[in-house]
């Protein structure tokens, strides 16, 4: 009885396919964000794109924690204020960005020559003030910057983030580009999730690690057959209905006193902390 109830460990093509179902939903739940009616979600993609932009310079530039922090702490108030909740930015942002950049500021903790504060159990391994320092930097900095990316593109259509680009003179074939990437990228994820679908529905028991290779090599080769197949048509599709290299859109963008006060205060935030944190 107890080995008929024994969970089954998950294999590869069923992690694979969660990976691929997370991707899919992250960019399901960034659509259902942009609209709800909160603060940032009112404001013109212009000013989101000018203010947090800004933001997230201020918090490269800046050269102590407490400025960082604030910066962290300000990015979390205005995702409250956008009705976005403490769960969906643990999930899609600080976790992942911690782990990242913990992984990479590690050394920097045992490497940087200073003073010692404490030694590792066992390894001994000295652990230096200036090393510790330096890793506390890196991770406020990157968490604050994520932060403030994750607030665009969760509380703005992508369509108008490409369109508040090209308004600010951003080259048109970035924004095509950023456009037809982020369009396309949802087909073949789906794509893949299909594919390895329709092999797992085929496969009876474990795959070898031989196996997951050669089924790894293959799909990337598929996909990359489809991408270039289908980048071809897209092409050929675009110019036959008008496309002649500029993007337009039907919404039309219109500051108003909200907007000129929130640009104001975001840029006017991002000068103090760059002053501040110099």
């Amino acid at each position: 009885m107890s080995r008929l109830t024994k969970r089954r460990p998950r294999g590869y093509l069923e992690r694979t396919l969660d990976v691929l179902h997370g991707a899919i939903d992250r960019t399901l739940a960034a659509e259902l964000t942009v609209s709800r009616r909160g603060l940032l979600q009112r404001l013109d993609p212009r000013v989101k794109v000018v203010g947090l932009l800004s933001l997230i310079a201020a918090v490269a530039l800046a050269r102590n924690a407490p400025t960082m922090a604030a910066m962290l702490g300000l990015a979390t108030i205005l995702a409250a204020l956008s009705r976005l909740t403490p769960a969906l930015l643990l999930s899609t942002v600080w976790i992942g960005t911690f782990v990242f950049t913990a992984a990479l500021a590690g050394p920097a903790i045992f490497l940087t020559p200073g003073r010692v504060t404490l030694r590792l159990p066992l390894l001994g391994w000295p652990v230096t003030a200036q090393g510790l320092t330096t890793a506390l930097y890196l991770i406020l900095r990157v968490e604050a910057a994520a932060t403030f990316g994750f607030l665009l593109v969760f509380t703005t259509p992508w369509a108008h983030v490409l369109k508040a680009l090209r308004a600010l003179r951003v080259p048109v074939v970035v924004v095509v580009v950023l456009g037809m990437t982020y369009r396309y990228v949802l087909l073949l994820l789906e794509s893949a999730s299909e594919m390895f679908e329709a092999r797992r529905s085929r496969t009876v028991g474990s795959l070898a690690g031989t196996d997951r290779r050669r089924l790894a090599a293959a799909s990337v080769g598929v996909l990359l057959s489809k991408a270039l197949h289908l980048s071809g048509e897209v092409f050929l599709a675009m110019q036959a209905r008008g496309f002649r290299g500029e993007v337009y859109l039907l919404d039309e963008f219109r500051m108003t006193a909200l907007d000129w006060t929130a640009l104001g205060s975001l840029v006017v935030t991002a000068a103090v902390a760059i002053w501040v944190g110099r």
